[in-house]
This record gives structure tokens, C-alpha cells and sequence, in this order.
């Protein structure tokens, strides 16, 4: 049964951490000169690189990371936060002054100016909104509330936890929209990243500094083949995962697109390589390996554990608040980038193009979070589920990112060239996945590649196959089928 003085606690924190962000939020609307639609997908074009560097941080940053990093047990897993410092750079420096210069709200506008047709913008504004609907949105309020249930010891069902952070997320998204969400993201990101912080000073002093006792393999900066990322990764597909997510994601780069001009965009995007590099790599790997010496192989308990252990029960409801404004700030993020796509990639493009955008606000807004909270079930009673549909999105990032690629990099592409190399990298991909690399395929286990020298290969190697093949498809779908021959940028550019 949850302690009264611990919810208290809880709740006087989420609601300050709410009337500092609608009073900020009335603030600059009131200040504010933009129309609604860019006041709702774009907070009016007046975020300062602080707030831009808050909101990119936080979307990224919730219960995900903290409990399932943690859950590894191990350093090695960090590479995955400091080798986003990559796919940020490459996000101010490369591809925000092209979103910029070509007015983009939504990234999958940038495909539509590139490419003759619009089919690919389509196709891939379809497949993000599944992914936040269908993925992100659920697994948020899903792990949030199991987390919470766990730390104030309720007896509360969890879809109405779940049901709880939906609409108070989404609430944050409709009324307010991007601006509400990154003065949310920022207000949080501070309490939630110093809080987090002395989680690791904590556990250190629990161990008196004291590492000894801990397998090597589990302090190892440098994976070997049979690790969850072989070292010689970092330099391969690792870079094109991380330029995938943090410079072609609406989720992501949004926040980027809403700042006044690109200088304060590309210094807000920069505060947040920093913290990522700096801040975020020690609470997501720290307090797991620290567990493992106090309590073992716990898996994804060990945050929870390690948290129970080392902070005063008089901070539980602080650190429920954390988590809570946490799942809240990555809900609220990616709810208002779904309510973005849909509106501008969709609604005004097939539908309406003269719509309400506040009253579309709210109806997609609604609905976007009535499945988010029907499908918490399927992931609390599905043990399987949850890697089945990360493999799932795993599917799209390459073959995706090939269209961003073949966009930038060429001239005089059709767009059905463009979607055709779009389906080859998901078959692809969902052949090595699901069929040569199980033991139910003909060539059983990994033999096929043991047969060809690979089997030293990883799904990470394999994502590089996938992105520069599906290019290349692309380009002779393009050459064979649509009768156009792709010139280089560099080339066009000299014509």
C-alpha cells in the first residue's frame, strides 16, 4: 500500500512541474504573433536553444533507458548514448540548414521537394505514425506504470495507470502543443537528470568506489563478436543508426525545426550532444553494474532495486515524480509529432487542406491516445511482444534512411524508384531476421552464414548491407523501370 506521505509528495511536484509550464506556456503565447498551426506543431517558431536542448533530451530519455539500460548490467551498453553525440552533429550541421531551407514542418516533407512524386513521403509518414502509435506511445505509458505500481506499491490496476500518464501526456500535447511540450521537457529534464545523477553517486558510495568483484566482460568498453555491440560496429552501422534517429526522426527533429533560425537550432541541438555524451552515459549503465555487485544477475529489476537501496524512503515520492515527468515529457513529445504527421502529411493533404488544425489537434490527439491505453494489455501480457515489435522497427530504420540518402545525395529520382528500394530493405532485413538467422530456417541457426565466412556478422553489420543496397536498388529501379538516370549533387550542381 502506497504511503500517504509519499504520494503527497509525488503529487505536489507533478503539479508545480505543471503550473511553471502552463505559466511559461501562457507567457510566450501571449508574446506570441504565430499562427495556429505553427503554434501547435511548431511552438511559433520560438524556442530558444535552451528549450530545444531540453525537448531533444527528454523525448529520448524515459523509463526505456533508465530501467532497461540499467537491466544490462553492463558498461558496454553506453556506446548507444555516446555515439548519439554522432547523429547530433550530424543533425545540426547537415541536416537541419536543409530542413530549414526548405521550410519543412514534417522531415518527410524534405523527401516530397526531393524526389519527382510524392509517394515515398506518404509511404514513410504511414510507417512513422505506426511506429508511434502502435510502439512508442503504449510502451511509454506500459513501462512508466509498471514501474510506478512497483515503486509505490499500489494495488491499482495497471491500464489505469497507464490510462492516468495517456491523458495527462496527452493533455500536455493537445492544449498546449510543441511549445507546452518543450517547457514540460525542460522544467523535468532538469529535476530528472540531477536526481538521476545522485542515483549514481549514491550507488558508487555504496560500493565504496569498489569495482572488484564485477566480470570483466562487464566493465569492457570493447565488445567482442558474441556481445550485445562488437566493437568493430561502432564504426559501421552503429554511425547510420544513430544519423537515422536523430536526424530523420519527426520525434526528434521536430523540436530542432521550431526554433526562430537555424544558428539557434544548431546551438540548442549541440547542448544536447553534450549532455549526452556527459550526463546521460553514467545513469543508464552506473547504477546496473552497481546492482550486479549488490544483488546479481536481477536483469531489468536492478534499477529499482539499486534505487530502493541507496536513496532515503522519505524520497520515493521524489523519485516517482521523476519518473513520472519522465514517461509524461517522451509521451507528450511523440503524441504531438503524431498529431503533426497526420495533420500535415494526411489530413490537409488528402482530406482537407482547410481544416480547423486546433479542432484536428484534439480529434487526433483523442484518438491517438485512446489506442495508445488499449494496447498497454498486449504488453503486459505478452512476455514476447515487446522484442517482437522492436524487431519490427528495427525493419524500417535502414531502408528508410536509404530514402533520406538517395534523396540528399541525388538528382532526378522518382519517388516509386525510391519506395521500391524502401520494400527491398525491409525484405531484406525481415529474411536475415526471421528466416536465415533462426533455427526454424532450412539452412538452420546461423550455418547459411557460416557457410559464406560471415558468421562473425551482427544485425548491426547487416543493417549497413541493407541501407547501401537498398540504395542502390533504388537508383537501378529508377534507371530500368522509370527510364531516369540519378545525378550526383555534385554533379548536378556543376550542370
Amino acid at each position: 500500500m502506497a504511503n500517504p506521505v509519499q504520494v503527497a509528495v509525488f503529487l505536489i511536484l507533478m503539479a508545480v512541474l505543471a503550473g511553471m509550464t502552463w505559466r511559461k506556456v501562457a507567457a510566450a503565447r501571449a508574446a506570441s504573433h504565430a499562427s495556429a498551426d505553427k503554434e501547435i506543431f511548431l511552438a511559433g517558431g520560438g524556442l530558444s536553444w535552451f528549450f530545444v536542448a531540453g525537448a531533444i533530451t527528454l523525448t529520448n530519455l524515459s523509463t526505456d533507458q533508465l530501467v532497461g539500460m540499467n537491466g544490462a548490467q553492463m558498461l558496454l551498453v553506453a556506446w548507444w548514448e555516446l555515439a548519439g553525440f554522432v547523429g547530433l552533429l550530424m543533425l545540426a550541421f547537415v541536416f537541419v540548414p536543409i530542413y530549414y531551407r526548405n521550410n519543412c514542418t514534417t522531415v518527410t516533407e524534405l523527401l516530397e521537394k526531393r524526389y519527382d512524386g510524392a509517394s515515398i513521403r506518404t509511404v514513410i509518414s504511414g510507417l512513422f505514425l505506426a511506429g508511434n502509435i502502435l510502439i512508442y506511445l503504449p510502451a511509454v505509458i506500459y513501462s512508466g506504470s509498471l514501474f510506478t505500481q512497483t515503486v509505490f506499491g499500489t494495488d491499482l490496476p495497471l491500464l489505469v495507470i497507464a490510462a492516468v500518464f495517456a491523458v495527462v501526456g496527452a493533455s500536455y500535447a493537445i492544449l498546449g502543443g510543441l511549445r507546452a511540450v518543450a517547457v514540460l521537457d525542460t522544467y523535468s529534464g532538469i529535476g530528472i537528470l540531477g536526481l538521476a545523477l545522485v542515483v549514481v553517486f549514491l550507488a558508487l558510495q555504496a560500493i565504496n568506489f569498489d569495482f572488484s568483484g564485477i566480470p570483466a566482460e562487464r566493465l569492457s568498453m570493447v565488445g567482442d563478436n558474441d556481445s550485445q555491440i562488437p566493437f568493430h560496429t561502432l564504426f559501421t552501422g552503429m554511425l547510420f543508426i544513430q544519423i537515422f534517429y536523430w536526424s530523420t526522426n519527426q520525434n526528434i527533429t521536430q523540436k530542432a525545426l521550431a526554433a526562430p533560425n537555424v544558428k539557434e537550432a544548431q546551438k540548442g541541438i549541440i547542448a544536447a550532444a553534450i549532455i549526452r555524451v556527459l550526463i546521460v552515459p553514467p545513469i543508464v549503465v552506473v547504477p546496473g553494474v552497481v546492482a550486479f555487485k549488490l544483488f546479481g544477475g536481477v536483469g531489468d529489476e536492478a534499477y529499482g532495486m539499486l534505487v530502493g537501496e541507496v536513496l532515503p524512503s522519505w524520497t520515493s515520492g521524489l523519485f516517482a515524480a521523476m519518473i513520472a515527468a519522465a514517461v509524461l515529457t517522451t509521451y507528450s513529445a511523440v503524441m504531438n509529432a503524431t498529431i503533426t504527421l497526420w495533420s500535415v502529411d494526411f489530413h490537409r493533404k488528402f482530406i482537407n487542406p482547410e481544416v480547423n488544425v486546433v479542432s484536428l489537434n484534439r480529434k487526433v490527439g483523442i484518438g491517438a491516445m485512446i489506442i495508445s491505453i488499449a494496447l498497454v494489455p498486449i504488453y503486459a501480457n505478452a512476455e514476447s511482444i515487446i522484442d517482437l515489435l522492436q524487431q519490427l522497427n528495427g525493419l524500417l530504420s535502414m531502408p528508410i534512411l536509404s530514402a533520406f540518402a538517395a534523396a540528399l545525395l541525388f538528382r532526378n529520382m522518382d519517388a516509386r524508384a525510391a519506395v521500391s528500394g524502401l520494400i527491398y530493405g525491409v525484405a531484406i532485413y525481415a529474411l536475415h531476421t526471421f528466416y536465415l538467422y533462426t533455427e526454424q530456417g532450412i539452412w538452420g541457426g546461423t550455418t547459411f552464414y557460416r557457410y559464406l565466412g560471415l558468421d562473425w556478422l551482427h544485425y548491426i553489420d547487416v543493417m549497413v548491407f541493407v541501407l547501401f543496397s537498398s540504395i542502390i536498388v533504388s537508383l537501378l529501379v529508377n534507371r530500368i523501370a522509370f527510364g531516369q538516370i540519378a545525378r550526383p549533387v555534385w554533379k548536378a550542381a556543376n550542370t
